[in-house]
Formats: C-alpha cells, structure tokens, sequence
C-alpha cells in the first residue's frame, strides 16, 4: 500500500463516542496508515541509530471505559515495547499530527539521560531546531515552544528528568491537522524524516 497522507477523516475518529466505537475506527481507519509508515521508518531509524529499531503500534489495552485522546506508532530498540526506552513517535490528536522523541515515566534509567541532557543543555538549545516544541507529559496536548525556552529553561526540565521518579520529556514538532490534511503522503514522509534527524542527537546524546 502507498501512504497517501491523513484525512479529516483520521482526525474526526476521536471525536466518536465510547471505548468499542473509537477503538474500532482506530484500527479500521488509522492503523492501516500507521502499519505503512511502521513499514518506512522501522528501516530508515534502524540506519539512523545504527542499531535494530521495532515498530509498536498502540493498542490502548489498559483501557476499559474512556476512549483515547491520541495515538500512535513508536519505534524503539526493544522488540517487546517502546515505554521502557527511549524512542520516537508519529501519532495524532483530533487538533494535530505529532512526531516525537519521547522518554516516558516508565523508561528506565532516566536520571543518566537526564544528566546528560543536562551537561549539553547548551548544545541542545542550539541545536534543536525553534519551531520544534518540548512536552513534560505525554499524555496532555500541551506544549511549551522551543524558541521561547532559554538555556536555564531546559536545564530545569532536564533536571526534573533526572530527578523526579514520574518524570517524562518529549521534544518533537507538531502539524496542525488543517496543515496536515493538505500534505500528500510521500511529502509527509520526507518531513518525519527530516524531523527525525533533528531529533537523532537527543537519541545519540552521550
């Protein structure tokens, strides 16, 4: 299959009411998109981290009464799941696309990647791209700017990685869903790669 883009259509599937109806248009309507790209980046993050990446597609089992706000495709390096590690993301709220690198609560081993974050918050500032945004809980749409965000800034959500037990962070960019509709799929596909690389040094920071 070719990956033609997302719709409204992929969009409009959280505004549907009740856990089986929502999940069921998930994986009917999205999902299949999801499965293509998994089909992409699987191999291309596989070359750009010079180590074996897995794609995960989420199946929001743990949920028994409230339907998802979001979902989403995370590639990691461990074949039994994402949330342990570090990884990335392509998903979608009703209001946007989202492309991330995510470290979640679960991961393990967070305070040495948050210390080392932190010994290179000035390089990340320079380095991170200013249109790209910063998330300090993946389960909430909200998001704080990256060219608003001074060196201090960082270090301070750096910290709170290392430091605090449910900490999490994501860095990524974020295509508003009227913006997202109109771009065509292989379009679509060079700008997550092209976010992906910007995203490789968090991945890579030593």
């Amino acid at each position: 299959m070719t990956f033609k883009g997302f719709t409204n259509d992929d969009f409009n599937v959280f505004q549907i009411d009740g856990l089986d109806a929502r999940m069921d248009a998930i994986k009917s309507i999205i999902r299949p998109k999801f499965e293509i790209l998994s089909n992409v980046f699987t191999e291309e993050l596989s070359v750009m981290t010079n180590e074996p990446m897995y794609a995960h597609i989420a199946k929001h089992a743990r949920r028994t009464i409230n339907p998802p706000n979001d979902t989403w495709v995370a590639f990691s390096s461990n074949p039994r799941g994402y949330k342990m590690v570090p990884h990335f993301q392509i998903g979608l709220w009703e209001s946007h696309l989202f492309i991330w690198y995510a470290v979640i609560y679960e991961a393990k081993g967070k305070e040495p990647i948050g210390q080392r974050f932190l010994s290179k918050a000035s390089e990340i500032k320079q380095t991170i791209p200013g249109t790209y945004v910063w998330s300090i809980d993946h389960m909430k749409p909200d998001v704080l700017h990256h060219d608003d965000l001074s060196t201090d800034d960082l270090s301070k959500m750096f910290e709170r990685l290392a430091n605090v037990k449910k900490a999490e962070l994501l860095c990524g960019f974020q295509v508003p869903r009227d913006e997202a509709v109109k771009i065509h799929g292989d379009e679509l596909i060079e700008m997550i790669r092209d976010v992906f690389v910007h995203l490789l040094p968090l991945y890579n920071v030593e």
